[in-house]
């Protein structure tokens, strides 16, 4: 066969991801608090950008229209042109009354006034450092290695006492074995374990335990009950205890149910988990990047841009590029690229901005019947509706709503939270998977506490209200909201229950 060489055209399409359009995704999948991370970090590396201290509220649409003009205009013929698709980010430029006051300012006696030295008749005091002012949380360990260093130990079981007090995990537990401790301090296990029944007697009771039932009968001792059946039900009888089985403890233990029930109130007082209480993580609080409000009929959606920085180019840089012939050509290309990368910037923060309003106004009018009545009327949606209703691809409301939360009427919730399954009702309907574990929790809110209702009960009170779904999808939800099974929520000791 011969081989020639031939030219030919061919015409195709490809998604090429460049720089700014991998910018531009990940912007909008950050949260709130990573996007201003993002663009601090942005403008310490870029000189070119610079928090705008100009607010849109202080003046007038046209007013407002005027000052951006300009400064947009110059932009753009500095870059080439702005790329298409989107408005041009809001640069701000100074106004002719701010160079007017600034030059009327007396500057030099401004700095003799106000440079930082003390009135002539008042008395200057050293003040504390500022290390003085700032306080650290005592943790678990902090506060056994105080009551170490105050008991009466030697150095040696000072020594052993510190390397039990450095294996106990956040719940309090000892998580290494005393042998461990024995050989990786050249010590005897017997040594070890007196230092560790001292440490044991040390606050918070239960401390340095090896497992929850030795937890237990520590804190029994420390209380020092009068109660026997306390100390043999946790020593002997703790398996009977988890499951409820309190007519076999009767049996065991030759006691009433009455015995029993004073027993097992003490011992449910108990913590099982010391370490927990100086173990406990910073509280996290979450800062709305939406707010749906009700105005009369209407939902109205409104961004928060509180915190969020308003950015600008330095007017300096700009003025650098635009007829400067001091400048460097290396140096204008620098600003060049900066100034490039300054205004993507700028316009993909736009572009998520507009994306997350988009995206919630959408839901709002598909979910309306939630906003005003609540979880019940949640419909069943997914994310192919959002992006068929505002004509954007999946991926991108997928990105949108990672990590968002809207301020609504029914409370702060993800974004994520309105997209849920549709569970088919026996009239033809659909209810969303969420409104279904609602009915679920109400269902078992409202059950006799001494006759809880099983999985399969569930099952038939939920057909009572044309909801068909397996029992062990009922099982799936209860899981799922960490609700325990029938046999755990029994009480025994209810009225109801005991009368029978």
């Amino acid at each position: 066969m011969a081989m020639e060489l031939k030219q030919s055209l061919k015409l195709s399409q490809q998604l090429v991801m460049t720089p700014q359009l991998q910018q531009t995704i990940k912007l909008l999948q950050l949260s709130r608090l990573e996007l201003i991370e993002t663009i601090q970090e942005e403008m310490e590396t870029n000189p070119l950008l610079e928090e705008s201290g100009f607010d849109m509220e202080d003046v007038g649409d046209e007013d407002a229209a005027a000052r951006l003009k300009p400064a947009q205009e110059e932009v753009a013929g500095d870059d080439g042109s702005l790329p298409a698709g989107g408005e041009g980010p809001d640069f701000v430029s100074e106004s002719q009354e701010q160079i007017r006051a600034r030059e009327e300012i007396d500057w030099e006696n401004y700095f003799e006034d106000y440079s930082g030295r003390a009135p002539a008749h008042s008395e200057v005091r050293e003040m504390p450092s500022f290390e003085n002012f700032l306080t650290k949380e005592e943790d678990l360990t902090d506060h056994l290695m105080w009551q170490l260093r105050l008991s009466h130990f030697t150095d040696e079981e000072k020594r052993i006492g510190a390397e039990i007090i450095g294996n106990l995990d956040e719940n309090g537990y000892l998580a290494a074995l005393v042998e461990e401790i024995a050989r990786s301090l050249d010590k005897t296990a017997e040594e070890v374990e007196a230092v560790l029944a001292k440490i044991q007697e040390f606050d918070p009771p239960g401390i340095a335990a090896r497992n929850v039932r030795e937890c237990l009968l520590i804190q029994i001792r420390s209380l020092d009950m009068d109660n026997p059946l306390v100390h043999i039900i946790v020593s002997d009888h703790l398996e009977l205890l988890e499951k409820k089985n309190y007519s076999v403890l009767c049996k065991k233990l030759d006691c009433t149910l009455d015995e029993v029930q004073e027993a097992v109130n003490v011992i449910t007082h108990l913590d099982p988990f010391p370490g927990r209480l100086y173990h406990s993580e910073p509280p996290a609080y979450i800062t709305p990047d939406i707010y749906v409000h009700k105005l009369e009929d209407k939902f109205v959606v409104t961004l928060n841009e509180d915190g969020l920085p308003k950015l600008k180019v330095n007017n300096l840089y700009k003025g650098a590029l635009n007829g400067s012939r001091d400048v460097e050509s290396g140096t204008k290309d620098f600003i060049q690229n900066k100034l490039r990368s300054a205004v993507w910037l700028i316009k993909s923060i736009h572009q998520r901005q507009r994306t997350i309003f988009r995206v919630t106004e959408s839901i709002v009018r598909f979910q309306r019947e939630f906003f005003e009545k609540g979880i019940a009327h949640l419909k069943p949606l997914i994310l192919k509706d959002i992006a068929e209703d505002i004509s954007m691809h999946e991926s991108t409301i997928s990105r949108v709503t990672s990590n968002k939360y809207v301020h609504t009427p029914q409370g702060i919730l993800n974004l994520k939270f309105f997209f849920n399954s549709a569970i088919e009702r026996s009239n033809g309907d659909s209810i969303a998977s969420e409104s279904v574990k609602a009915k679920i929790r109400q269902i078992i809110s409202g059950e006799n506490p001494g006759r809880p209702h099983s999985d399969k009960k569930i099952v038939e009170l939920l057909k009572k209200e044309q909801i068909n779904i397996a029992r062990r999808t009922v099982a799936k939800y209860r899981e799922m909201m960490g609700i325990l099974p029938s046999s755990k929520r029994k009480n025994p000791f209810h009225k109801e229950n005991r009368d029978s």
